[in-house]
């Protein structure tokens, strides 16, 4: 009898933490863009250099909602304060009401953005048959106090995309520049090539191909998976006109967490020696890092030669999840050092560690060994290190997967 009262201690795992966001915010929208705009490690540039660092002596607050009967739709409303409020100065808020068709597919959709500067209502959509690769898309501004540009008028493109190819092409109506952008990207291995035309909007006297500066080309380097599980390393050249760490806080079978750990360097410079134009820097440069130690904390930093900005983030994984962010900026040009704040509620996405299979059992029980392997639980069997190097993802939950191979 005293058998049954042995209680065998359970086995040591590895604690895999939801990524704060992943899929980033912008993949949702990404069929209404120039895979031109997109692709050489964009998204995940922009995600590095502006996510959580909140606006200077600004309080912006944010919540993403999905009901639980339709997880097809969701709603994003966001409103920003300045912290020394005036009654003259506008608070600034918007909501957004998004339709997709299929949960695991954001290329099919619909969503309505209204807000109280401009424009006062938006409507896009967009339609992706993944059989044959076309879609089409459109933005129509619907409400606006004023509409001085074409772009007010609103926009639709057209687009073919495979796991090698994507070119497209936009049409501002009752514009002097027709089209307004064609791009064409192309996908050899690790090597990604693109071009696209963009003529200035301003510009009056309509489409000219033979003016290079309305010519933007880049190329990238890529190494590994889209998937944030496996290691990757990106490069792009651009000409443009315009590891497992001990967690004290979980119990004795935790031997280790993954953390996530981001890098980012960006340099932007003039090869001209002509007249700056407005909005135009001469030259710049960026350094970036994010470090998310578990599934509640992250933390960043950048560093440029103007100013430097932290950002110290929480995030509860409640139902729904509570985000509060509190960010730094030091500009050096005045000597003056700020803060902005920002809270943001969500229901949008899935959020829980993983865990390795209580009842799978190695061959050599020890943690070292354990450790080394990292099993996560998935379902009805343990993911082991060596699924993620041979970039074996298909039983990892949604938020780990990679992107689709839609170019």
């Amino acid at each position: 009898m005293g058998n049954y009262l042995v209680k065998e201690p359970p086995p040591p795992m590895v604690l895999v933490p939801p990524l704060f966001d992943y899929p980033p915010m912008a993949a949702r929208v990404r069929m209404l863009e120039s895979s031109y705009d997109m692709l050489f490690g964009k998204i995940a540039m922009k995600c590095l250099f502006e996510d959580y660092f909140d606006k200077a002596e600004e309080f912006s607050t944010r919540i993403m909602l999905k009901p639980i009967d339709d997880p097809n739709v969701d709603l994003i409303a966001t409103v920003s304060v300045p912290m020394d409020h005036k009654p003259e100065e506008k608070i600034v808020g918007n909501a957004l009401f998004r339709w997709q068709r299929d949960v695991d597919d954001p290329n099919t959709f619909m969503d309505i953005f209204v807000t109280n500067t401009e424009p006062i209502l938006r409507m896009r959509s967009c339609v992706f048959l993944p059989k044959c690769g076309i879609g089409a898309f459109g933005i129509f501004p619907l409400l606006g106090k004023k509409r001085i540009s074409s772009e007010n008028l609103g926009t639709i493109g057209l687009r073919y995309g495979s796991e090698n190819l994507s070119v497209g092409a936009t049409i501002t109506p009752f514009s002097h520049n027709m089209p307004s952008s064609v791009w064409l990207v192309s996908r050899m291995g690790r090597l990604t090539t693109g071009v696209q035309y963009k003529p200035d909007s301003e510009n009056k006297d309509g489409a000219n191909y033979n003016d290079l500066r309305n010519w933007s080309c880049a190329v990238g380097y890529w190494l590994g998976s889209s998937s944030p599980m496996s290691p990757s390393f990106n490069f792009a050249l651009e000409l443009a006109r315009s590891n497992l760490v001990k967690n004290p806080l979980e119990e004795n079978e935790i031997v280790g967490i993954t953390n996530y750990i981001d890098f980012g360097f960006e340099l932007n410079t003039r090869i001209d020696e002509g007249e700056p134009s407005s909005g135009v820097q001469e030259s710049s440069f960026q350094v970036v890092t994010s470090w998310q130690a578990n599934k509640n904390f992250l933390f960043k930093g950048k560093v440029g030669p103007l100013s430097s900005s932290l950002a110290l983030v929480f995030r509860s994984w409640w139902k729904p999840s509570f985000t509060f962010s509190i960010s730094a900026v030091r500009d050096r040009t005045v000597g003056n050092t700020a803060l902005g704040f920002g809270i943001r509620v969500e229901d949008l996405r899935e959020a829980r560690y993983q865990r390795a299979d209580p009842n799978y059992v190695m061959l050599t029980p020890t943690k070292e060994h354990l450790a080394e392997g990292i099993q996560w639980k998935v379902g009805s069997k343990p993911m082991l290190q060596s699924d993620i190097d041979s970039e074996n993802f298909e039983s990892l939950p949604r938020g780990l997967r990679p992107t689709d191979k839609i170019l």
